[in-house]
């Protein structure tokens, strides 16, 4: 009898150290920074869904200056070129939330977004800080595509 709960009492030892085997591998994340924001991104996702034909959002980050470019067909049935500023700040609870105010006096960005898993290989969620279910999904690509800045520049020639 005394052997069979020692037996248990291996196996049981044994079970708790290969049940505590991470199956999922940790993907390392870069630090929300300008210099790792630096470059062309595309909107591939938004709430889980690909874009509607017809709709894109490229936005470009300057680190030296903190600015952005951001050429988009997404709340317009026109491409539009927008210009602006933007910020990060590190909260201890929620991670790095970047922010913007757009150029002319047209205001703050809609929301503050809560940047997460920005990986190396070149991808990142943006997750709205007020609306949890507002989650967009940016990788990163060469440039914007030449056919969109002369879509935005025609646009921006006839106002």
């Amino acid at each position: 009898m005394k052997n069979i709960f020692k037996l248990m009492a291996l196996f049981a030892f044994l079970f708790c150290f290969s049940s505590c085997e991470d199956d999922e591998p940790v993907i390392p994340t870069l630090e929300v920074t300008p210099a790792n924001l630096e470059g062309t991104w595309k909107l591939a996702e938004w709430n889980g869904a690909s874009l509607d034909e017809g709709t894109y959002c490229y936005v470009i980050f300057n680190r030296k200056e903190q600015t952005f470019e951001m050429y988009q067909k997404f709340d317009s049935m026109y491409a539009r070129h927008i210009t602006g500023s933007f910020s990060i700040e590190n909260n201890p609870y929620l991670g790095y939330i970047i922010s913007g105010v757009y150029d002319y006096g047209n205001g703050d960005w809609n929301n503050k977004y809560i940047v997460t898993d920005l990986l190396e290989s070149g991808s990142m969620t943006w997750t709205s800080k007020d609306d949890e279910s507002d989650v967009n999904k940016y990788i990163r690509c060469e440039k914007v595509p030449e056919e969109i800045i002369a879509e935005a520049k025609v646009d921006k020639d006839e106002e």
